[in-house]
């Protein structure tokens, strides 16, 4: 692979260094109580699983995603094809969150998160993990489902394995030597990798997972609690756009890196201002908590850390009366603090983030 060569005017060099203090500032911003910052992180996990799905075409809402993710346990197997990419996402996801700092960029990672990204998938089994044997080219298709041309030459089978070899050793050593700031090394990768699309399938969910894992290993480690995929997801139409400038370039002797690179960092941009608005809502909403009654600080210290609870359940936690208790819940509902699920006897509640 060569060297990249990657004009950072004065707008890229604004955004970066934005995203970098924000990076600085992350332990002191994250004074959350640790069960406001679990709740926080458990939110933005569900919608990083919803968004990256979705983007590739699943229809689960965010809600479904939370409910199929809280049965996951007692699930055997998920039937739809939906179900099973949000299963594998998540598994992928946790893996991440759990082992980055011993996970290194290899091929042998990658392979190993797309195994668990497509765990679910009975169709999928013969190539989970491996490189493709067949053209993936990226094609477009008519109202009617039927392909109508080619959008974009993927790389060609034969030559994936050496391609992905290449790329994996530029980064690797772009990031030991710090040839190019962590952020750059990381775009130039995640557009790298979609051009040689080396799996037969799950490659644009595997390049979120991936970005992720680069991201908290390049130490930006407020990554976590704010999703970059609902980000895309919201920009999809840019996302796609800003992908094929770029990559119809590549193949060429002066590659135009900046409309992927520029789009890349404003979407980390937007993540971060977005993590930054609810710690401001969480601080404002603590300082208010002093005027709450007892009991609906019960409640919600109760639901804190993402949990799930019903009427009786917490009339049980907080032994108060019942009438009281859905007065309360009802006023917490009302200011955005809590979130009614379900209706009648199915009710349940959850924090709100």
């Amino acid at each position: 692979m060569r060297e990249p060569q990657i004009t950072v005017g004065p707008d890229l060099v604004k955004l970066i260094a934005e995203i970098d203090e924000f990076k600085g500032r992350w332990e002191a911003l994250k004074t959350l109580a640790p069960d406001r910052l679990n709740a926080l992180r458990k939110v933005a996990t569900i919608e990083s699983i919803g968004s990256s799905t979705r983007i590739e075409g699943a229809k689960l809402t965010d809600a479904e995603v939370e409910d199929l993710l809280s049965q996951a346990l007692s699930i055997k197997s998920f039937k739809t094809r939906d179900e099973q990419e949000v299963a594998g996402y998540a598994e992928a996801m946790d893996l991440v969150f759990e082992a980055f700092e011993d996970m290194r960029l290899t091929e042998n990672h990658i392979r190993q998160l797309h195994q668990n990204l497509l765990r679910h998938s009975p169709k999928d089994e013969r190539h989970r993990g491996s490189y493709k044997t067949l053209s993936n080219n990226v094609v477009a298709f008519d109202a009617d489902g039927r392909e109508i041309g080619v959008v974009f030459e993927t790389t060609a089978p034969f030559d994936t394995p050496r391609e992905m070899e290449a790329l994996v050793a530029w980064a690797r050593k772009a990031i030991d030597e710090e040839a190019l700031h962590p952020l750059l090394v990381i775009a130039v990768f995640v557009v790298t990798f979609l051009a040689i699309h080396p799996f037969q399938d799950g490659n644009g969910r595997l390049s979120r997972v991936l970005t992720t894992l680069l991201l908290l290993r390049a130490g930006y480690a407020y990554v976590p609690y704010a999703s970059l995929e609902r980000v895309i997801e919201e920009n999809k139409d840019f996302y796609y756009k800003a992908l094929r400038r770029t990559q119809t370039t590549l193949k060429g002797d002066a590659p135009d890196w900046q409309p992927w690179v520029g789009f890349f960092l404003r979407c980390l941009k937007k993540q971060k201002d977005a993590l930054a608005a609810r710690l401001e809502r969480e601080r404002i909403e603590a300082a208010g908590d002093a005027d709450l009654p007892d009991l609906s600080l019960q409640v919600l210290k109760a639901l804190g850390s993402g949990k799930r609870l019903t009427i009786a359940q917490l009339a049980d936690i907080t032994q108060a009366n019942r009438n009281t208790l859905k007065v309360r819940l009802r006023d917490l509902v009302q200011a955005g603090r809590i979130r009614q699920h379900g209706k009648a006897r199915a009710t349940w509640y959850s924090a709100s983030v």
